[in-house]
């Protein structure tokens, strides 16, 4: 096992949190690509720069193998590969939340043991997904890892994607069982946040997953955010959080949301049902190429962006101070 025990967290504790929270980051934490060439194949040499990218931008935690690491398209090689790679590269400077998902619980498991002995401070883990096992058996599922590990596991609350919604009461059992530490909560209701702060006296680590209720969440006082917008302009991200969870600047986050809300509405405008527009992967990847080091395509059936979606989504990154290539 790992001794992890002396990592700090971005921000000291106010609150009687469990060792196991306090282990767990606060701040903006960014999800990293895996990147890949048009063909779908893996590209590991352009992990260090992205990596190094974005703890330039002032990330508090680097997640490899979350969404934006495209775990779903890859073989559970090649995501061992993936997270070796990035903890390489973080080399200790911030927290690394390890992203080992997958269906089957043995499989889970076994990531599980391997990013714990590859270097990582914490787990983040989706609901086995498409099969969608019932709740009790989705409980279970994380027991039994929670049983082969030691470092905190942060349960990613992702019912559009895994077909899972844990409710807030499953959500408590499983906290204060001791089997999660924290909750990445990617729901497009805000109120779901608060439920779960005031159900754990504010002790469990929660989240905010989805960027359309980043500025709400921050508002009720989440400890976290991480979504696209952390992952493809940290250092607006950080801005955000630190104007409101620091500072408790209300005025300051309002400017700083509205600059940020176009990119919001143009990354997820087709995942929340707003109508038509890009994928949302291929505008992180898409935007990553443009104001940073290269990280290649999508991994398919997921394109690279079109000419006319790109040239919006420049226009956007220019209008937040980035240098667009």
């Amino acid at each position: 096992m790992v001794d992890v025990s002396h990592r700090e967290t971005a921000q000291a504790s106010t609150t009687d949190e469990p060792a196991r929270v306090a282990r767990l980051p606060r701040g903006v934490v960014a999800s990293s690509v895996s990147p890949a060439s048009l063909d779908g194949e893996l590209l590991p040499e352009l992990i260090s720069p992205h990596i190094d990218w974005l703890i330039g931008e002032g990330v508090d935690g680097i997640s490899p193998l979350g969404s934006s690491g495209e775990f779903v398209a890859l073989s559970s090689d090649q995501r061992r590969l993936v997270l070796e790679t990035a903890i390489a590269a973080v080399d200790g400077r911030v927290h690394v939340m390890a992203g080992t998902h997958h269906y089957s619980t043995s499989e889970t498991v076994a990531l599980s043991k391997h990013a714990e002995q590859a270097g990582a401070d914490s787990l983040l883990i989706v609901p086995p997904y498409y099969m969608s096992p019932s709740r009790d058996e989705v409980m279970d599922h994380y027991r039994r890892i929670a049983e082969s590990v030691s470092i905190p596991i942060v349960l990613y609350h992702n019912a559009k994607g895994s077909g899972v919604d844990l409710l807030t009461e499953h959500l408590v059992v499983l906290f204060e069982e001791g089997v999660i530490s924290g909750v990445k909560m990617s729901n497009p209701d805000p109120d779901r946040l608060r439920q779960l702060l005031d159900a754990t006296d504010n002790t469990c680590r929660v989240y905010a997953g989805l960027d359309a209720v980043a500025f709400e969440g921050l508002c009720h006082g989440v400890h976290g955010w991480i979504s696209g917008i952390p992952s493809i302009v940290p250092r607006k991200a950080k801005e955000l959080y630190d104007a409101i969870a620091i500072e408790s600047d209300l005025v300051r986050g309002r400017e700083l949301w509205r600059a940020l809300a176009p990119l919001m509405r143009f990354l997820f405008s087709a995942f929340l049902g707003r109508g038509d527009g890009p994928q949302w992967l291929g505008v992180a990847k898409g935007a990553l190429n443009l104001i940073g080091p290269p990280v290649g395509s999508p991994i398919a059936p997921i394109r690279p962006l079109n000419e006319q979606y790109s040239a919006q989504l420049a226009a956007i990154l220019s209008s937040l101070g980035y240098e667009v290539a």
